[in-house]
């Protein structure tokens, strides 16, 4: 009896040894395969799902902003830094996003041998007029999907620069997906056609390269980055009165209070949209309905 317990315990010892040994060996393999992978840091969450639709299954992606967070006051916390030694390429707005200005210096520093990519680059930039601010360069070009064919294309020759190896397979995914972003385009201008929607009453002015593309006007609660006065609330809501205005809209990183007592003046209600969500393609498709009321 003795000898068969010694045998089974023994059996019983070998089985858990060879199962650690299979789990070692296969999260080292993971590692390993997560390691091959280029690392790719970007400022805003859009720029995931442009980095990923043409780095596919070959990059890992570094969001710095991360969701429900303000590229205009967020500060990179310790661990991001960190990561950013890891990368091997940073796909910057290249617009004046303040999390850009306050930080890419320090973030260039901390990987003097990463490949910057501008994806800003080839864009007609155009002034922040929404925001009083005519001298300035409105950041927000990613709202137009037409810029953000742009920018997909100025990560694709970065990453072609990086791993020129793989250019046929980073290439038919930059392909297949600019096609996506045409029909996107295409299908918004016919939205907007179909619904007259002349103007848009926003809390932060992000959507101008949109406004502009679709043929809207965009009027913004807030202007200079600081929070609106009642005189402006006043305004927004005789405009919406006017023109028969029943929604208007935020962002989720932004107190509603404004836009809510606005929507309660006039009888109507408050829609959330995004501008930084890393479901582009959905998101912007979301924005469309959300703002000609489909």
């Amino acid at each position: 009896m003795e000898k068969r317990r010694i045998i089974i315990v023994s059996l019983l010892l070998i089985f858990i040894l060879t199962a650690g040994l299979f789990i070692y060996f296969a999260a080292s393999s993971q590692e390993e395969s997560d390691n091959s992978k280029i690392n790719v840091a970007v400022s805003i969450g859009p720029q995931v799902e442009f980095v990923k639709a043409v780095g596919g299954d070959k990059v890992n992606v570094i969001l710095m902003v991360p969701s429900g967070s303000d590229p205009h006051t967020y500060e990179p916390l310790p661990e991001q830094l960190t990561s950013i030694s890891k990368a091997r390429m940073y796909a910057e707005v290249g617009t004046p996003v303040e999390f850009e200005t306050n930080y890419m210096s320090k973030i260039k520093s901390i990987n003097p041998n990463m490949l910057i990519v501008n994806c800003s680059k080839g864009i007609e930039l155009m002034p922040n007029t929404a925001e009083n601010e005519s001298d300035e360069i409105d950041p927000h070009v990613w709202t137009n999907p037409k810029n953000a064919e742009i920018m997909v294309e100025n990560i694709y020759q970065g990453l072609v620069q990086i791993d020129p190896s793989n250019k046929d397979y980073y290439q038919k995914n930059r392909d297949q997906y600019l096609q996506k972003l045409d029909e996107l385009d295409k299908n918004t201008t016919k939205t907007f056609k179909e619904k007259h929607t002349p103007i848009i009453l926003v809390f932060h002015p992000a959507f101008g390269y949109y406004a502009k593309a679709y043929n809207l006007t965009m009027i913004a609660a807030m202007i200079n980055d600081e929070e609106p006065s009642p005189q402006r609330i006043a305004m927004m809501v005789d405009t919406a009165k006017k023109n028969n205005i029943s929604a208007v809209f935020t962002e989720p990183q932004y107190n509603p209070k404004y836009m809510q007592s606005v929507a309660s003046q006039i009888g109507g209600r408050v829609v959330f949209v995004n501008d930084l969500d890393e479901n582009y393609l959905q998101n912007m498709e979301n924005v469309a309905k959300a703002f000609s009321g489909s």
